[in-house]
C-alpha cells in the first residue's frame, strides 16, 4: 500500500472519530465544583461544565414536537430523577456540530428521537421560553440561534427522557443536557406501621422519602411526610430508641461520603427533636458512606438505591 493511501486512510479514520468524549464521570479542569458528566454520554471535546444540578426527585419539561401558532403541540412534563448539566465550548465548532455529537451519543445509548429542530422549525423564541434551562451565566440561550433535540428510551421497564439545547453567546457555544428518569420516587413512602414491621423483622428499615440536594445535608421540604411517619412511630412507642444511619453512593472520596452521610443522619435527628419534640437521647446517629450498598454503584439505578437513610434498632 502506498504512503499516500495510508495517509488518506488515516485522515478518514481521524475524521470519523466523534468529538463527544465519554471519559469516566469525573470533573475536568475548569468544571464547576462537584460536577461530572452524565454516565455514558460525556461531553463535546474541549468543553467545561458551567452548570450542574441533579435532584433525586424533580420535574423537567421537554418538547416532543415543534410549536404550532406559538404554542406547545406535544409538551411532556417528566417527574423523577432529573440531571441538568450545562457546558461551554470555546470558539471553533458550530451549534450543529456540537448538537449532532450529542444526538449521536444519545442514539448509541438507546434513545429514540422525538424531535430534532432548529430555530424556525422549532418555534423560535416562544419554544426556548418553554424549556427549563439553568440560569445565566451557567447557560446562555439565543432565541434566534439554537438547536434542540429530545429523545426517549425504555429499558427494563424504566422510561428515560433526554434533551439537548445548544446555543451561542458571542463566540462560545453553550449546551445543556437534561436527563429525566421517570418515576424515580415511586413506592418510596413508608408509613409508621411498615417501619415498625421492618424493624421488628430485620432490625432495620431503609427510607427513600428523605431528600437532600446533591452533596448537601439540608433536608428538603418534600421529606416532611416521611418525617411525620418516623415521629408517629417514636411517639407511639415512648420507650423505643433508634439509630439513624446515613448512606451515600460511591461518587466522591470515601472520607467525604462518610462525613456527608453522618451530617445527613444528624440533620434528621435534629429535625425530629426540633419539630416533633422527640427526646434527643432516644436518637443515635451514624454515617457509613457507601460501605453498605444495596445496589451496584456502577449504575444510576443502583446509586439511587444506595442514597438512603435507615432506621436501625439497637
Amino acid at each position: 500500500m502506498s504512503r499516500l493511501v495510508l495517509i488518506v486512510a488515516a485522515a478518514i479514520v481521524i475524521h470519523l472519530i466523534p468529538d463527544l468524549t465519554t471519559t469516566p464521570a469525573v470533573a475536568a479542569t475548569g468544571d464547576v465544583a462537584k460536577s461530572h458528566d452524565y454516565p455514558g454520554i460525556g461531553r463535546f471535546k474541549g468543553s467545561v461544565i458551567t452548570g450542574y444540578d441533579v435532584k433525586d426527585f424533580d420535574a423537567a419539561t421537554l418538547q416532543a414536537a415543534p410549536f404550532k401558532d406559538g404554542k406547545a403541540a406535544d409538551q411532556r412534563k417528566v417527574e423523577g430523577r432529573i440531571s441538568r448539566i450545562a457546558y461551554r465550548t470555546g470558539p471553533g465548532p458550530s451549534i450543529l456540530e456540537v448538537s449532532r455529537n450529542f444526538e449521536s451519543q444519545l442514539a448509541n445509548a438507546g434513545f429514540e428521537t422525538l424531535l430534532a429542530c432548529d430555530v424556525d422549525d422549532c418555534g423560535r423564541i416562544p419554544f426556548t421560553e418553554a424549556i427549563g434551562v439553568l440560569p445565566i451565566p451557567q447557560m446562555w440561550v439565543d432565541g434566534f440561534n439554537y438547536r434542540y433535540y429530545a429523545g426517549r428510551k425504555i429499558e427494563n421497564g424504566r422510561e428515560t427522557y433526554a434533551s439537548v439545547l445548544v446555543s451561542k453567546n458571542n463566540d462560545d457555544i453553550f449546551a445543556q443536557l437534561t436527563v429525566a428518569e421517570r418515576d424515580a420516587m415511586q413506592n418510596k413512602m413508608i408509613d409508621a406501621a411498615a417501619m415498625a414491621k421492618g424493624l421488628g423483622e430485620s432490625g432495620h428499615i431503609a427510607l427513600y422519602g428523605i431528600y437532600f440536594d446533591t452533596d448537601k445535608a439540608v433536608i428538603k421540604p418534600e421529606s416532611r411526610p416521611t418525617l411525620d411517619q418516623i415521629a408517629k412511630l417514636l411517639s407511639g412507642q415512648p420507650g423505643f430508641n433508634v439509630y439513624i444511619v446515613g448512606h451515600t453512593d460511591s461518587q466522591g472520596t470515601p472520607a467525604h461520603n462518610l462525613e456527608l452521610s453522618r451530617r445527613r443522619a444528624e440533620a434528621v435527628a435534629e429535625d425530629l427533636v426540633r419539630t416533633y419534640k422527640i427526646a434527643k437521647a432516644r436518637l443515635n446517629t451514624a454515617g457509613v458512606g457507601f460501605l453498605a450498598p444495596v445496589g451496584s454503584n456502577g449504575t444510576d439505578a443502583g446509586r439511587a438505591l444506595n442514597r438512603r437513610v435507615e432506621l436501625v434498632q439497637p
